[in-house]
């Protein structure tokens, strides 16, 4: 076999790609999942008869799932393997398309939305976990990555399988050809999804990490040169060393002299929270409703969304094609540049649109002439910032830039953090667009412009570093801490 430049040996990589491709589908799931509720929004307010905060409810109900599923993950995965979540996330995936398709009541679709969030946060924690873990390192920013190509991928196929639903029943609301209302198909089609994902993770490999944890060392070793290749001896031994001091998540691992806790953690608290409070949320959650306000038709709204998310997923791939060749920082840096401009363009826009009364009585921003479609295409400018940066690369460091021995720890609060922030803006979008879209994408070109000089002054690259390499940095700023008190 031949040697690298990494130092590695020859090897195909061939089982590593696939079982990380294998645990992202769980990443599809999550994109599918939180993104089929778009076409059904209309459809949801006019048959349960609800307002625009209970609206923001129902629709981010979800989250609120997320949020506590992202937390137990990580203990449970130390407890039960990661193979054995991800397939308890798929269960729960199924119960929740089913329930949410056969919900009699804005109290019930919440409660089965929850359902499915549970399985969202617990997939969005242990796919990026375990890719990490069975990844080579020079292979790691690019098989990360993966996580966020099957999260579009699944936004995609959730808003292309609404805008199909629709067109053949003629709308959300109505009902199918085959019987029952379009926007319960929308949810019920989650279950095939969550099967596939079930009968992939039972066909790939468990971690290597998790198998030395619990003393399968032969196995994990076994694991680990199918990976990987070469001799990794002192590959496991590091791992053993690393878990001498892992514990369950609890916030007191992660404690530090900083508000409480690391600054690492921090890091990766606010690198979550940016990523949300930057709004893309809002495109593919509310954006058949939002373009419909402003003057397109329904199918013109749901087919505009469709080709957004399209945009994502070439994004995403233009992002795995650059991240191990150009660095985490510098993709964190441009990508938040892009979108402050296209943000702040859609704020101007909206702020100085005529409003003209809509078909409910309210009043709605109209965008005449030139503005439509310079709109569209700064919405979609801004997805594609967000695409090639934030989105996969804000994983890839969540799954790295942790030490081995808090990992479990931080990872779990810094996706807990980001859920919750999803949750904040796509609950307040409905009462904010009521203020003004102005007012709302303001706001996110503001965080956006907090993003970049965050990156700037605080993110560090880790791009080509071992998983060890952490434990080892970390331990340095420990010791270079106590010396200095």
């Amino acid at each position: 076999m031949s040697t690298s430049a990494n130092g590695q040996t020859g090897h195909s990589h061939r089982l590593a790609i696939m079982s990380a491709t294998g645990a992202a589908v769980g990443g599809f799931l999550f994109g599918y999942d939180t993104s089929v509720i778009n076409g059904a929004v209309g459809a949801i307010e006019e048959e349960f008869g609800i307002g625009a905060v209970a609206l923001g409810l129902v629709v981010s109900s979800a989250l609120l799932g997320a949020m506590v599923g992202a937390w137990f993950a990580g203990p449970l995965s130390n407890r039960l393997g990661r193979i054995k979540v991800m397939i308890i996330a798929a269960v729960l995936f199924f119960l929740s398309a089913v329930g949410a398709g056969l919900a009699f009541h804005p109290v019930d679709l919440t409660i089965w939305r929850v359902v499915g969030g549970l399985g969202v946060g617990m997939a969005s924690v242990i796919a990026p976990s375990y890719i990490a873990e069975v990844a080579p390192a020079h292979l790691r920013g690019r098989l990360g990555s993966l996580q966020q190509l099957a999260i579009v991928t699944g936004i995609f196929a959730a808003l292309l399988v609404d805008y199909v639903i629709a067109l053949a029943a003629g709308g959300a609301g109505e009902e199918t050809p085959w019987g029952g209302t379009a926007w319960r198909w929308m949810f019920a089609s989650c279950a095939v999804p969550a099967v596939v994902y079930a009968l992939v993770a039972i066909k790939i490999p468990e971690s290597p990490r998790y198998l030395v944890a619990k003393g399968q060392v032969r196995k994990a070793t076994k694991n680990l040169q199918n990976l990987i290749g070469g001799n990794v001896d002192a590959r496991i031994d590091e791992i053993q060393r690393s878990l001498k001091s892992d514990k369950p998540v609890r916030l007191r691992d992660v404690k530090g002299p900083f508000l409480g806790l690391m600054p690492i953690v921090w890091v990766g608290i606010l690198l979550s929270v940016f990523q949300q409070f930057v709004g893309i949320n809002v495109i593919f959650y509310y954006s058949s409703v939002l373009w419909s306000s402003v003057g397109f038709s329904s199918e013109d709204s749901m087919l505009i969304t469709v080709i957004t998310s399209v945009t994502n997923i070439v994004t995403t791939l233009v992002a795995i094609g650059l991240i191990d060749k150009v660095g985490r920082k510098p993709l964190l840096m441009v990508g938040a540049a892009a979108m402050t401009v296209s943000l702040g363009t859609m704020a101007v826009l909206f702020a100085s649109a005529p409003l003209v009364e809509a078909a409910d009585g309210s009043m709605q921003p109209a965008l005449q002439g030139a503005a439509g479609p310079i709109a569209l295409i700064a919405a979609n400018v801004f997805v594609f910032g967000y695409g090639a940066s934030w989105g996969p690369v804000v994983w890839v460091l969540l799954g790295e830039m942790f030490g081995n021995r808090i990992r479990a720890s931080a990872l779990a609060i810094a996706a807990a953090a980001q859920w919750l922030a999803n949750w904040i803006i796509s609950t307040t979008f409905p009462g904010l667009a009521e203020i003004g879209l102005g007012l709302a994408y303001g706001l996110y070109a503001m965080f956006a412009l907090l993003a970049f000089v965050f990156v700037w002054r605080v993110v560090r690259e880790t791009k080509g570093r071992e998983l060890e390499d952490m434990d080892r940095l970390m331990d340095s700023k420990t010791t270079r801490a106590e010396r200095g008190r």
